[in-house]
């Protein structure tokens, strides 16, 4: 009887701590990454699921097989030694496991760092999404707005994410359209999503940073082409314009609730994208401009001084 209230009492314990339990949003994915990466878990689940009960059952099996017999007390059990199928399946097993896991790694890595699967005739919608102590600031360069702290995305585009940092390293990430991906100082990292459906999801910063981390989230809303492009208008006929004072307020340490501006932070504090030889992406357009401007006074520095050279030389 005090056996069976005891384990009574065990189960319904671990009924009340699964309650408290939140719903696993990686494994309800909205768009083509998620939905990747959501297939991988399983995949990896079901594979140490069978070993798990594999092992279980074997363990049985050897408990009864050989318990305990009335054997003689001076009895002693033949020596085997070497069993090549023992020993096969022993290392064979784990063997595969790790190519099928590594095949299947490999294969995902380059899937979810390419344009969404189904999207790639698509144009992306480009947001720049840099972190600052504790909050997110999304710039949208093709409309000429930033946000601080939400995201609105059209659903049927893809979406490519630039990712940096005003302050410590953060992780950029949104469950439910796919895995998170690291926003340095000093430099640009791109991710590739995309929402199938509309809906609310939420979005953090999933690398600790400092005693604000916690609150670090933002507020992500997929919708349709046509109400996305409305929003746009609305903000541009109601929103106050980014100034630079105004970003290096933001820049201060705290929590902000949700706000919006026209123009963009890149307009004055362009994103270190030209620290990356080779980038694929070209640099903003003011940053080449600049850039081009630099050189341009750089060579006819060198030409200057090297007819003075001349010249003096002469003399």
């Amino acid at each position: 009887m005090k056996l069976k209230l005891a384990l009574f009492a065990l189960m319904m314990s671990v009924l009340t701590v699964l309650t408290g339990c939140e719903p696993l949003t990686v494994l309800d994915p909205k768009g083509p990454q998620a939905a990747r990466l959501a297939s991988d878990i399983w995949i990896t689940m079901f594979m140490m699921a069978g070993i798990v009960i594999a092992v279980c059952v074997w363990l049985v099996i050897m408990l009864v097989k050989y318990r305990a017999s009335k054997q003689p007390a001076d009895y002693e059990p033949p020596h085997i030694e070497g069993n090549p199928w023992v020993e096969g399946i022993l290392v064979g097993i784990p063997v595969i496991i790790v190519a099928i896991l590594s095949v299947i790694s490999v294969q995902s890595n380059y899937i979810v760092e390419s344009a969404p699967k189904g999207y790639e005739d698509k144009e992306p919608l480009v947001v720049y999404a840099s972190s600052s102590d504790w909050k997110w600031h999304f710039s949208y360069p093709e409309q000429d707005i930033e946000t601080v702290n939400y995201l609105y995305i059209p659903t049927d585009r893809p979406l490519e994410f630039r990712l940096y940092s005003h302050g410590p390293i953060t992780s950029f990430w949104i469950p439910q359209l796919g895995g998170q991906k690291y926003a340095m100082n000093d430099h640009v990292t791109t991710l590739h999503l995309a929402a199938d459906v509309e809906g609310d999801f939420m979005g953090r910063n999933a690398n600790f940073s400092g005693k604000g981390f916690a609150e670090n989230k933002f507020d992500v809303t997929a919708m349709s082409q046509q109400e996305f492009d409305e929003w746009v208008k609305e903000v541009k006929e109601t929103a106050d314009p980014l100034t630079e004072e105004k970003f290096e307020e933001l820049l201060e340490p705290g929590h902000l609730g949700r706000m919006t501006f026209t123009g963009t932070q890149q307009q004055f504090l362009p994103a270190p994208e030209h620290h990356h030889e080779g980038d694929k992406y070209e640099e903003h357009d003011k940053n080449k401009d600049g850039h081009e401007e630099k050189q341009d006074h750089h060579a006819a520095s060198d030409k200057e001084s090297d007819e003075k050279k001349h010249k003096n030389h002469n003399e």
